[in-house]
């Protein structure tokens, strides 16, 4: 396989229309139903699950939320099939750049990872069933996590364990943030394995 090749595969985009229209007919909704629920029209819903159209991570999310999820479960569910997978750091990961959101890991996988770039401001609260590692890698960004503020700084790290509701925003427009943790579809435990198992 030449570098083209090599390039061509590691470039594929996300089908996360696929991911979307399945989770639609699992709820037994319409598209009008998410379309009045997310306030995106028809035409662009349909457009997104027949892989016409690009959604931006902002309408990925209006989607999800449309649909009793999130954008990061949609991503994972859009493709099942990688093992090893390259993401450079121009590379879009199939979806029209917005908000400053990339992901780092595609697919369906255990790990899950975005890079928050430029001015954020989340604006909403999580929570997350599995564990969550923030670590900035330039700027700063203001935490809020069980009643208390954190403010980070480049180089700074702060870990969430699961169930941890919080909130966080960009405070320089130059801040970098990688978030990495475990897929919600994961039923990860604190308790040791039983040895008579």
């Amino acid at each position: 396989m030449d570098d083209k090749e090599k390039d061509k595969d590691v470039k594929e985009p996300l089908r996360v229309g696929v991911a979307v229209r399945k989770r639609r007919r699992a709820l037994g909704l319409t598209l009008a139903a998410v379309s009045a629920r997310s306030g995106l029209s028809v035409p662009f819903l349909s457009q997104i699950e027949n892989e016409r159209a690009r959604p931006s991570m902002r309408s990925l999310e209006r989607v999800a939320d449309a649909l009793d999820t999130t954008a990061v479960e949609l991503l994972e569910a859009s493709d099942t099939a990688r093992t090893v997978d390259l993401v450079r750091a121009a590379d879009d990961s199939g979806l029209e750049p917005a908000a400053g959101v990339r992901p780092l890991v595609r697919g369906h996988h255990q790990l899950h990872a975005l890079e928050f770039t430029g001015d954020q401001d989340a604006g909403r609260e999580y929570q997350h069933r599995n564990d969550e590692l923030m670590y900035v890698v330039s700027g700063a960004c203001q935490v809020e996590a069980e009643g208390r503020a954190y403010r980070l700084e480049c180089g700074d790290a702060l870990f969430l364990s699961g169930g941890v509701r919080h909130r966080w925003r960009s405070v320089t427009e130059d801040t970098r943030i990688l978030v990495v943790a475990v897929g919600d579809h994961i039923h990860a435990t604190s308790e040791p394995p039983d040895p008579g198992r």
